[in-house]
């Protein structure tokens, strides 16, 4: 059963993520999945925020493929398989070795790439409700 919040701002986003970061452990994954414009980019800066790292660094990672952050708690590396055509294209940017790397991975359009997360990875989904507010639904595997 998913955890439901309504966010009613960009700053409420941002501290939804910054409140799942105080429980994430290094290795975790996260899969982010919401329409154009849904806030996904948003809640990757409160997750790095929290995590100590420069907010400001964040952006969507859509033409690059993979953005890293450093941060006081380990990388935060943020992926976006928009553009990919699929699971291969995300291994070819070695996927795999950054699950192993400890930091946290945070994969922006995620279900593109549904086979190749692990068993417990996190899923948010981000869904506007209107022009300012989303829905949140966080997943957590048992």
């Amino acid at each position: 059963m998913p955890t439901t919040f309504d966010s009613h701002s960009v700053d409420q986003t941002e501290q939804i993520a910054a409140n799942l970061a105080l429980n994430l452990r290094p290795g975790d994954c996260i899969a982010l999945n919401g329409d154009l414009g849904a806030g996904k980019t948003q809640f990757v800066r409160g997750l790095v925020r929290a995590y100590g790292g420069h907010e400001r660094a964040v952006s969507s990672p859509t033409f690059v493929l993979l953005n890293v952050y450093p941060t006081p708690r380990g990388p935060v590396f943020h992926l976006d398989a928009y553009r990919i055509s699929g699971p291969a294209d995300l291994e070819a940017l070695g996927f795999e070795e950054l699950l192993q790397q400890q930091g946290l991975v945070v994969v922006e359009w995620a279900s593109r790439v549904q086979s190749l997360l692990p068993p417990a990875t996190i899923h948010i989904t981000l869904t506007p409700t209107s022009s300012n507010s989303r829905r949140i639904e966080i997943f957590r595997p048992d």
